[in-house]
């Protein structure tokens, strides 16, 4: 899911990317996301190659009213200077996790990194210049996944987590990281800091009671009781869904997304640097 953020800007905002929002002047970024977008295939609604699309629609029309003399949005110095962020492949891993197993699903990364690849090059090209990409969490944590029936807990870890959904995001966030590495090398004019997820969120539950959460592996708000409160019929917006009292003692708010306070958690993560390589913090990388 792609993200700009201008440079002078920490106050990251959810947008429209379009010029068409009201009162918006996109000051604090534009936001090319949709709930279940992937990398594949590459043409369908919301891809990430369609955000990137996207985004150089937003750019041209930004840039169009500038040179009509009319307010624009973002200069072409504030596209240059902006941060691109990138946080997707979690949805195409899931998918393929969902069917194939590990080795296969592992085989199938490249393409899914040659998305993000493209994107990042296309972008490139046409003078961004700061980049900020994630890889994806603990996959093998989340409500959703825990709840798809078993023989037995053999695949589960010491704090209840399915190990190969977690196998595999480690290997994708692994190759991710390669990736950026081989871009920082080409382009030497960018900065490409890389930020690995996987360790922000599986903290998450392995040291729940750290952060003052009580159920790391139960949705707030889903369907079916303990032990994780989700039911794949039967989501969040349903009327037959129930929502917990507190949810700042939750860690996952529906099953796949994350509660205000565990996204919180992970923001502190992301903004700092110990995850990340080169280990810029996030307001420094707003000075490059």
């Amino acid at each position: 899911m792609a993200k700009m953020i201008p440079g002078e800007s920490l106050n990251i905002s959810y947008l429209s990317p379009y010029l068409k929002a009201l009162g918006s002047n996109y000051s604090n970024g534009a936001n090319f996301a949709i709930s279940g977008s992937m990398t594949l295939p590459r043409d369908v609604a919301f891809a990430l190659h369609i955000q990137v699309q996207q985004f150089f629609y937003f750019r041209d029309r930004s840039l169009e009213l500038i040179d009509q003399g009319l307010p624009g949005p973002i200069d072409a110095e504030g596209f240059r200077n902006a941060i691109y962020m990138i946080d997707i492949g979690q949805n195409d891993v899931n998918a393929l996790l969902s069917y194939l197993p590990y080795d296969q699903v592992v085989a199938k990364f490249p393409p899914i990194l040659a998305e993000i690849q493209d994107a990042i090059q296309t972008l490139y090209g046409n003078g961004s210049r700061n980049f900020w990409i994630h890889g994806t969490g603990a996959l093998g944590c989340l409500p959703q996944k825990l709840s798809i029936p078993r023989k037995n807990d053999s695949d589960l870890d010491p704090n209840g987590c399915l190990k190969t959904y977690n196998r595999a995001a480690v290997a994708f966030n692994a190759a991710l990281g390669s990736l950026c590495d081989q871009l920082s090398a080409q382009m030497k004019d960018a900065t490409i800091v890389y930020t690995d997820l996987f360790p922000i969120k599986y903290d998450l539950v392995a040291n729940h009671t750290k952060y003052g959460f009580d159920q790391p592996l139960m949705t707030c708000c889903g369907y079916g009781g303990p032990p994780y409160n989700y039911n794949i019929s039967i989501s969040c917006q349903s009327k037959s869904a129930t929502v917990c009292d507190d949810g700042s003692k939750y860690v996952s708010w529906d099953g796949v997304h994350l509660t205000e306070a565990a996204n919180a958690v992970v923001a502190a993560g992301i903004l700092g640097s110990e995850y990340s390589r080169p280990k810029i913090k996030f307001d420094q990388f707003c000075k490059v």
